[in-house]
């Protein structure tokens, strides 16, 4: 099952690598340094999640036990969903705000 787990993390470490070259070469016309941190927040938190997954592939193969010891064993790596929550609100709670926020021109008037 070994294998299983070392190709799960190389395909979820390379969709990793993808998410974050495809967000990172995507045009971001903005002047405002405050949407250039929040697309940081962004795809640091959607290229982060599929990091995370292969994260946990692997640290589910480096546990040797089966059966109901290998429960007992992965339950030493509970805190690891927080991981994903962080990433997950992160990807979210800037998508939100750069939802909502208006672009301006080069005056102070709001674009609507």
């Amino acid at each position: 099952m070994k294998a299983f787990e070392i190709a799960m993390v190389v395909v979820c470490g390379a969709l990793g690598v993808r998410s974050l070259v495809h967000w990172t070469r995507r045009p971001f016309d903005s002047r405002d340094v405050r949407d250039h941190v929040l697309f940081a927040v962004f795809v640091t938190g959607r290229a982060g999640l599929w990091f995370a997954v292969a994260g946990l592939f692997l640290l589910f193969a480096s546990t040797s036990t089966q059966g109901r010891a290998f429960i007992d064993d992965a339950r030493a790596y509970d805190w690891f969903f927080l991981v994903f929550i962080a990433l997950s609100a992160m990807q979210f709670v800037a998508g939100y705000f750069l939802g909502r926020r208006r672009g301006k021109t080069d005056g102070d008037e709001p674009v609507v």
